[in-house]
């Protein structure tokens, strides 16, 4: 039976596998995650620049030793590519060409999948509303760049490890940590009014992510939407959106505990 194609205004995603005798290695000096640790279930994580913004946001899981699988947004593949091949040009792995991979929910959680069952609006839609009901941001190419990896809490899920050594932007990150805090970080909003781009700032609020929502009449909205932004609390209680609640974990204070 084929499947209806997704519209372009969903998000698309690829995966691309690195092995080879230095692909764990490699990865370990790029990546906000340790290596060392990932297990098969896709892990959030981020590759930052040297101003540790996340220039690609990824999730990735160990398949073996030296056998990652790693998913990005499909519009930000090219880019990936070439960052992989200019900087592991003298390590030894090979990457292979980036191929389709599909958004879905499985025991309520979002992750991916090869299956073709998976490969649907309906699912990609189911995808969007619990990532963004789960603070699970995807990053875009129009969004590359933009966001610093405690501001969108990441390290609140796992995805930035403060003990693995450097990487990619760790002197930056690691001085947020140690010494400061994000003063405008990720929350979980609704609004009124049509869908804002990724990246779009709102006054001073600058959106992630976001999607229409199907119960905007309900809410009383001639129309409306849901997204994860980034922002200081103050802003968002000067402005007309509605705070919704992230999971317990992401409610706490981005700052170190």
């Amino acid at each position: 039976m084929s499947q209806s194609p997704i519209p372009s205004s969903l998000p698309q995603f690829v995966q691309l596998t690195l092995t080879g005798d230095e692909a764990e290695k490699f990865l370990q000096g790029q990546i906000t995650s340790d290596t060392t640790k990932l297990g098969l279930s896709y892990q959030a994580t981020a590759l930052s620049n040297l101003k540790g913004r996340i220039e690609f946001g990824l999730w990735i899981k160990k398949q073996g030793e030296n056998h990652f699988d790693v998913v990005i947004s499909a519009d930000c593949a090219e880019s990936l590519q070439a960052h992989l091949k200019k900087f592991g040009a003298f390590s030894k792995f090979e990457t292979s060409a980036p191929t389709p991979i599909y958004p879905c929910v499985i025991d309520e959680m979002p992750t991916f999948s090869h299956k073709d069952e998976h490969n649907t609006p309906e699912t990609t839609t189911a995808w969007m509303q619990r990532s963004l009901a789960t603070g699970n941001y995807w990053i875009v190419a129009a969004t590359q760049g933009e966001f610093q990896p405690q501001e969108l809490r990441l390290h609140q899920r796992g995805g930035i490890d403060y003990d693995k050594g450097c990487y990619l932007g760790q002197e930056v990150i690691a001085r947020i940590y140690f010494k400061s805090a994000p003063k405008a970080f990720l929350h979980y909003v609704q609004g009124s009014g049509a869908v804002p781009a990724a990246g779009e700032k709102i006054g001073k609020i600058q959106v992630v992510n976001a999607m229409a929502t199907d119960d905007s009449v309900n809410a009383g909205y001639k129309a409306g939407y849901k997204a994860l932004v980034v922002a200081r609390p103050e802003q968002l209680s000067e402005s007309e959106m509605t705070i919704l609640d992230l999971p317990a974990a992401l409610q706490a204070d981005v700052a170190r505990a």
